[in-house]
């Protein structure tokens, strides 16, 4: 109840002289998931400065120990929607993993991620990185740099073990294109094979994302991928060095969604308008006038219910900033982007980027034509939805016209070579030609036969 009467108290202070449409609800009392990372921001906004509570929505949010156990609430019905990592939804749909019908109408943010590596291993690094005049690390640093470390562990006969969250993420996803552009092979799945690390030279696996700080101070893993404060964490507690953020990876990539099933959405097709609604409202809060609303954003995912870490390492990288080394902080204004830059938009071209990923490392086993990408797409992203939300936010005077891309096919603009690490364009329209652009990962008609590359 209190939590009720303090979205109903947020509600009324933020009412204006446009009131939110009356929808007629098919349900209202809601649960949302979500794990302790700073990009669950819509979510915590939204319930924090009352938007949920505009559009008739009480909405519970709660932590989720790890993205299988998140994924498998909302499949249940335990769980009406929740943060979702962009490849969970379209990984399910395909039946890569757990099979079910999952779809977004709402991207969380863009960029939000980085790579860290440990101590010692950044320290081996050191000497590969050319120097700015002031003698700091020149950014961005290629994974190059970090190729003769890989080979003097194999030389002694070790592995080097590196952290990312879950098969599907972006963090997988991130960390294996960094490595590749490198020239390191971070390793394939294959169907008998489930683990990624077929013919590697880099042994990813699985770490939850607030375990991987200590997972990196016992020694497990030599460097991770993951989503903020967890990256900053390892610079406070002197253990890590993040070596690149993925929007030095890939300018404005996209990162989370918010994914429902689409029975929810079918069976629930105002309410679902009503979520998205709310979430827009909360992603325009959080970049609205310069990124002023931060300090406060910072303020509200520090509260252990949501994040739960120092107020000062969520700071360090969503007000602007990222801190690499100690004493190392850079300005990166862009590091979170929620609302800028078309950010909410469920664009088809950012569902078939994930897919051409899934492919490239072995984890769709057969070559696809570029209509099943396309026909994939549509049947996970569903811009239609956010676009009837946008079009009422904006007759209520939430928002305005020009703030959403109303004329769009789904489509981005190809990325250019000059925004991405490794040169090489990405256009969602040519997702084979894509494919075949990479100079690691699977080509054509290649497959993974037993532990070896056929084709």
């Amino acid at each position: 109840m209190n939590r009720i009467l303090a979205g109903l108290a947020a509600s009324t202070l933020l009412t204006g002289a446009a009131t939110a449409q009356t929808l007629e609800l098919e349900k209202d009392v809601l649960t949302f998931g979500f794990i302790k990372l700073t990009d669950m921001a819509p979510l915590a906004v939204a319930y924090e400065q009352g938007y949920f509570f505009d559009e008739g929505l009480f909405v519970t949010l709660e932590a989720q120990a790890n993205w299988k156990v998140l994924l498998d609430g909302v499949i249940d019905g335990q769980l009406d929607g929740a943060h979702m990592l962009a490849g969970q939804p379209l990984a399910a749909t395909i039946g890569y993993g757990t099979e079910a019908h999952i779809v977004t109408p709402f991207s969380m943010d863009l960029n939000g991620n980085g790579i860290t590596v440990s101590n010692a291993v950044w320290e081996q690094m050191k000497p590969n990185i050319p120097e700015n005049a002031d003698g700091l690390p020149k950014h961005p640093i290629s994974a190059e740099a970090m190729a003769p470390v890989v080979e003097e562990f194999g030389n002694r006969g070790e592995r080097f073990n590196m952290g990312m969250v879950f098969p599907v993420s972006t963090h997988n996803y991130e960390l294996r294109y960094w490595l590749a552009a490198g020239g390191i092979h971070p390793g394939y799945y294959g169907p008998e094979n489930v683990t990624g690390q077929i013919d590697a030279d880099v042994f990813l696996s699985v770490t939850p994302p607030p375990q991987m700080p200590a997972t990196l101070e016992a020694g497990t893993i030599h460097g991770y991928c993951v989503g903020e404060p967890w990256n900053q964490q390892a610079v406070f507690k002197d253990i890590g060095v993040p070596v690149i953020t993925d929007y030095e990876i890939w300018k404005n990539n996209p990162e989370k969604v918010f994914g429902l099933t689409a029975a929810f959405t079918e069976e629930n097709p105002n309410t679902t308008i009503a979520v998205t609604k709310a979430l827009i409202r909360a992603a325009m809060w959080l970049d609205e006038n310069g990124n002023a609303n931060r300090d406060e954003a910072v303020e509200i995912l520090s509260r252990p219910e949501y994040v739960g870490a120092d107020e000062e390492v969520i700071a360090n990288s969503m007000t602007g900033t990222f801190e690499y080394e100690k004493g190392d902080t850079r300005e990166v204004p862009d590091f979170n982007v929620f609302f800028r830059y078309n950010a909410t938009y469920p664009f088809y071209s950012d569902a078939i980027w994930y897919l051409t990923q899934m492919r490239r490392w072995g984890q769709i086993e057969e070559a696809k034509d570029d209509g099943w990408y396309d026909e994939i797409a549509r049947s996970v992203y569903k811009p239609a939805i956010y676009l009837e939300a946008a079009r009422q936010l904006v007759d209520e005077g939430h928002a305005a016209e020009s703030d959403f891309p109303w004329d769009s096919d789904g489509y981005r603009a190809p990325t250019p070579a000059s925004d991405i690490i490794d040169g090489i364009p990405y256009d969602g329209r040519a997702p084979n030609a894509y494919l075949e652009s990479l100079p690691i990962g699977l080509k054509g008609d290649q497959k993974i036969v037993g532990n070896e590359v056929q084709g």
